[in-house]
């Protein structure tokens, strides 16, 4: 799930607006970036190998933060999942349009929900059958791409075999062109594009065994996820000069095209679709089973908490649905706008999320008796590091021109979910079943 999340459109599409903002650099900021997130998922995975619950970091916020912060992070995460889905099903019609020019790209964006929410209105099983095909499709593609990237490199393969070599890192403006400014403004994008990774906790409930399969996950899939962008990002800036990349394109077809791969931009235009209906489903999947989450302690509809009999949230997943056609809308009205926005806004809703792991896990740590089997390691220093981390994200998120609207949003988004929690009640509910001894 965790691949199949961040191995998506902000991989394959968005890659290309972070090199352009730092350069070269931009690898410094993923192995950064990267090693702030693993700190977070250990964190994360630390809670859910001890305590699978349904619900996850919203879960362990509502428990060890008290009902209000844990019904902000459930619906802010909600929200984060409907606007990843948003940009996923964008992905799908931007690239549609390669194949059917003259068609509307909101009528592909529309067959995707369609397509994505009936699937995951079936059993769980289909969900993840599916996922794993999706991911296993990008997956291979990555790796294809920096093995033959690297025999371009190094044996000239799509070069007339003349090796490319790695100048074209530092003869183009140094590592840095941009100053260290360029690495550090490529940030917000770099969290967006690594956003969906905590998705390993929200299985955490419905997995077998799971003291024994969140610590693997969450070892594991970090490094290669590292290891699909830092070695796809080294690859594709070696090939070619990083100023000479098209911001509007992905330059994983300009790669494949480069090794004489007949029908490269075909081949990538496929990928590129399943890669953004694999974090589709993904989405749908998180954000119908946190709708379920909130039903059961009361701030959601009742309704949301319903299951099928094959345990399939079915409200949640058609009122996910639901709002997910506000993207087909958008992309009726602003078709070319609508993926660089999502980009930037949701990188406050990620940050929210990520931060809130962190400090639900602090006071996690702090009541905990008994040894644990999976742990954090350096803790407490590494969380603050890595809650420092995030602060700095959000004053950069207000810096730039260009994802400045997100803290707008974001916290007018958190203001709305205040004001409706007490309007409608939810946090009378909560002090009773404080009180009460319920909550």
């Amino acid at each position: 799930m965790a691949l199949g999340m961040c191995i998506g459109a902000g991989l394959f599409l968005g890659s290309a607006s972070t090199i352009k903002l730092a350069g070269p650099s931009v690898l410094f900021a993923y192995l950064f970036g990267g090693a702030m997130i693993f700190i977070i998922m250990r964190a994360l995975g630390e809670m859910a190998a001890h305590e699978p619950i349904a619900g996850s970091f919203g879960a362990y916020a509502h428990k060890y933060l008290g009902p209000f912060a844990g019904y902000l992070t459930g619906w802010n995460y909600w929200i984060l999942m409907m606007g990843v889905g948003i940009a996923e099903s964008t992905a799908v019609g931007i690239y549609m349009k390669a194949w059917f020019p003259d068609s509307p790209q909101w009528i592909w964006a529309f067959a995707s929900v369609a397509m994505i929410g009936g699937l995951n209105l079936l059993a769980v099983k289909v969900y993840g059958e599916l996922e794993f095909w999706f991911s296993l499709i990008k997956v291979l593609t990555v790796v294809l791409m920096i093995l033959g990237g690297f025999a371009m490199i190094w044996l000239g393969w799509g070069n007339h075999g003349a090796p490319v070599g790695l100048s074209n890192l530092w003869t183009h403006g140094g590592w840095f062109p941009h100053g260290v400014t360029g690495m550090v403004l490529a940030l917000p994008v770099l969290v967006f594009s690594f956003g969906g990774i905590e998705t390993i906790g929200m299985a955490a409930a419905e997995a077998a065994q799971p003291e024994r399969t969140i610590p693997r996950a969450v070892n594991s899939v970090i490094w290669r996820i590292l290891i699909f962008y830092i070695g796809s990002l080294f690859v594709i800036m070696a090939i070619y000069p990083w100023n000479e990349l098209d911001a509007n394109s992905s330059p994983f077809v300009t790669t494949f095209a480069r090794l004489g791969i007949p029908g490269a931009a075909g081949l990538i235009n496929f990928v590129v679709i399943t890669a953004a209906l694999s974090s589709f489903n993904s989405t749908t999947f998180s954000g119908s089973r946190m709708l379920h989450s909130l039903a059961g302690k009361g701030q959601a509809p009742a309704a949301m908490g319903r299951t099928s009999a094959h345990g399939v949230p079915v409200h949640g997943v058609l009122v996910t649905m639901a709002f997910l056609l506000f993207g087909v809308l958008m992309n009726y009205l602003v078709p070319g706008r609508i993926f660089g926005m999502m980009m930037s806004i949701l990188a406050f809703n990620t940050v929210w999320t990520w931060g809130m792991v962190l400090v639900a896990h602090w006071r996690f740590r702090r009541r905990q008796a008994e040894p644990l089997r999976f742990r954090l390691r350096v803790w407490p220093l590494s969380s603050v590091l890595c809650l420092a981390f995030l602060a700095f994200v959000w004053v950069m998120l207000g810096y730039s021109p260009d994802t400045r609207v997100a803290l707008y949003v974001g916290v007018a988004w958190l203001a709305l979910l205040t004001v409706a929690y007490y309007a409608f009640g939810i946090e009378r509910r909560m002090r009773q079943a404080l009180t009460s001894g319920t909550a």
